[in-house]
């Protein structure tokens, strides 16, 4: 046993993290959060895993940064609720860590496992073992990325040539862009060129609408 560990320890590769949220008992009533978590120390290249009761919380993501500077983690998974909640959340944290945020990964075992499993925990943790061990193998192969700056060109395409299209197109060349308006009838005007009166005013339509298609056709940051 102690050489198997010395060897995971002198392993070159990635310094993986894995931190298990508890979720108060909506994942730890189900899934057997203890064995979970002693099934991810043994994954390869990771070097520390436990588990928390709220790791979203201040306290918990200060002993999620906490632990990526005493342990060296380059590559962090924290396996919890749904990544749409609190991906950003846990980005921002492993960045106060000096980590890049693309060395994240978050491994969703609240609604993929304790909510959809409540009535088999035994599966419930088996499924959670499974998603965890995907998610260390993805945080692997994890790269760091950097936002780019790319030129952007104050040019705007409208497509179509309605009401809508026609107000985005004026508002849009009276803030100084360039619009080119696409519309794949003859004339513009759509739908309300057509129609005799409009709600709830019952104003005439083309007495609306045709001072506005005449500033489009006339407006010299416009072309249709």
């Amino acid at each position: 046993m102690s050489s198997q560990r010395k060897t995971r320890k002198q392993h070159k590769g990635p310094r993986i993290g894995v931190f298990i949220c508890q979720c108060g008992t909506k994942i730890s009533s189900v899934i057997n959060v203890d064995e979970l978590t002693e099934y991810a120390k043994k994954l390869p290249n990771v070097v520390y895993a436990e588990n928390m009761n709220y790791p979203c919380s201040s306290q918990g993501q200060d002993e999620i940064v906490a632990s990526i500077k005493k342990n060296k983690l380059d590559r962090v998974v924290v396996a919890g609720c749904s990544p749409r909640l609190y991906e950003p959340t846990f980005q921002r944290c492993v960045s106060k860590a000096n980590l890049n945020p693309w060395l994240f990964e978050m491994a969703n075992i609240r609604e993929f496992s304790s909510y959809c499993h409540k009535a088999k925990p035994e599966e419930a943790t088996q499924k959670a073992k499974d998603t965890v061990r995907m998610s260390v193998a993805k945080a692997r192969l994890l790269e760091p990325l950097s936002p780019v700056e790319l030129p952007v060109t104050k040019n705007v395409m409208v497509v179509g040539g309605g009401i809508a299209g026609i107000s985005a197109a004026l508002d849009l060349a009276d803030m100084g862009f360039k619009v080119y308006m696409v519309e794949k009838t003859e004339t513009i005007g759509g739908y309300m060129a057509l129609l005799d009166k409009t709600f709830p005013t019952l104003d005439c339509s083309i007495c609306i609408e045709g001072p506005k298609m005449v500033d489009v056709g006339r407006h010299p940051n416009i072309e249709i």
